[in-house]
């Protein structure tokens, strides 16, 4: 497909005027609804489309969107930056991470303030161009300081697997990969929730299916319908939860079957099953502990693992958010930017008190860059 084409199929998801048939066609189906219901969309990529096309505005007064967990930066707690700031200061180590990494706040500064300490901290798109930096440096070690939810984790495991297969010897890792089904567990749980329904990151389940959202349907009672990114799918989701409600139907249904199946891509959960477990325990910022909600290396593979080598001087210390940041409580669902005190005003992106300022993907940055449309 040439480019002229790919833009005209990328427009053809954002047509005003069919947007708001969609809001039409919600605003018709809301009408029918026997109470108000909460639509968490889980990813944050789906918050910056909310935000970006005024999609809440659209919405009637009885159908609300809140924000959920799943931006990884966002969740990534004090103790994981202060581990990539310590691992980056220390001689003959070149710290490569994602590019939203740079200004988290950690508990001693961010990867800006170390490299404004001299620090080697590089940004890649892929981390497969850890395999250019440490064949040009070849006296140096270098730690790919990895995150994401289940879209990131393979582009981990090709390295990983490049790494074995070419007998790199100076490349290490630093695993900070994540799973979607087990926060939205700890929400549901917490009988304080208010969450109705769920609009399902579609990157996520090109990766790991359909399948990881049934629980929620089928145990929980929560309508689940995994959307692409766009305004168009997005508000097509919405509608398909709302027919859901007035059709007394809990399932879970795809939007975005144009890249998403049940199964998902299994080539990509084998290798990563491979080099990857479960952790007991992690610790999600904002949230607390989430049993068996990361991955780690395998013990087989503990020789390429940089919290293994390193943990005579990683820092073990447990560090709570600025106590004026109420990410967690956004994170949560329970609150959206505007409540906080600082939002605008103490907390920007160029200052950010909260990890919701500072990613891409983060709710507080979305509202500040799009304010124009609250």
């Amino acid at each position: 497909m040439d480019k002229l084409n790919l833009k005209d199929l990328y427009d053809g998801f954002r047509q005003p005027e069919v947007i708001k048939s969609y809001a039409k066609l919600i605003s018709q189906e809301a009408t029918k609804l026997p109470k108000p219901i909460n639509i968490m969309e889980v990813c944050g990529g789906h918050t910056h489309s909310i935000m970006k096309y005024g999609l809440n505005q659209l919405l009637p007064q009885n159908v609300n969107f809140i924000h959920g967990p799943g931006c990884p930066v966002c969740v990534m707690p004090k103790e994981r930056i202060d581990h990539a700031y310590t691992l980056s200061l220390q001689e003959n180590v070149i710290l490569v991470t994602l590019g939203d990494m740079i200004k988290v706040p950690g508990s001693n500064g961010n990867l800006q303030d170390a490299r404004a300490k001299g620090a080697d901290v590089r940004f890649v798109y892929s981390p497969l161009e850890c395999l250019k930096i440490a064949n040009q440096n070849p006296d140096k070690t270098i730690i790919f300081f990895a995150i994401g939810f289940e879209t990131t984790t393979p582009m981990t495991t090709a390295l990983i697997n490049q790494v074995i297969k070419k007998d790199i010897k100076n490349i290490l890792f630093h695993i900070n990969h994540i799973t979607v089904p087990e926060p939205m567990r700890v929400l549901l749980d917490d009988k304080t929730n208010t969450i109705d329904a769920f609009i399902g990151p579609s990157h996520v389940s090109v990766i790991s299916g359909s399948k990881i959202y049934d629980e929620f349907a089928n145990k929980y009672n929560k309508p689940v319908v995994v959307s692409g990114f766009e305004p168009l799918d997005v508000m097509q989701s919405v509608l398909m939860i709302l027919k859901q409600f007035n059709e007394e139907r809990c399932e879970v249904e795809v939007e975005y079957s144009r890249s998403v199946s049940k199964d998902g891509n299994l080539v990509a959960q084998k290798l990563n099953d491979k080099y990857f477990e479960r952790r007991e325990h992690f610790r999600w910022r904002g949230i607390g502990d989430i049993a068996n909600s990361a991955l780690k290396l395998k013990d087989k593979y503990a020789y390429l693992d940089a919290e293994v080598k390193y943990a005579d001087i990683l820092p073990t210390k447990l560090i709570d958010d600025h106590k004026l940041c109420i990410c967690g409580e956004i994170l949560k669902g329970k609150a959206n930017p505007k409540d906080c005190k600082v939002f605008g005003t103490a907390c920007t992106p160029s200052s950010p008190l909260g990890s919701c300022m500072v990613s891409s993907e983060g709710a507080c940055a979305a509202y500040y860059k799009y304010g124009n449309l609250l």
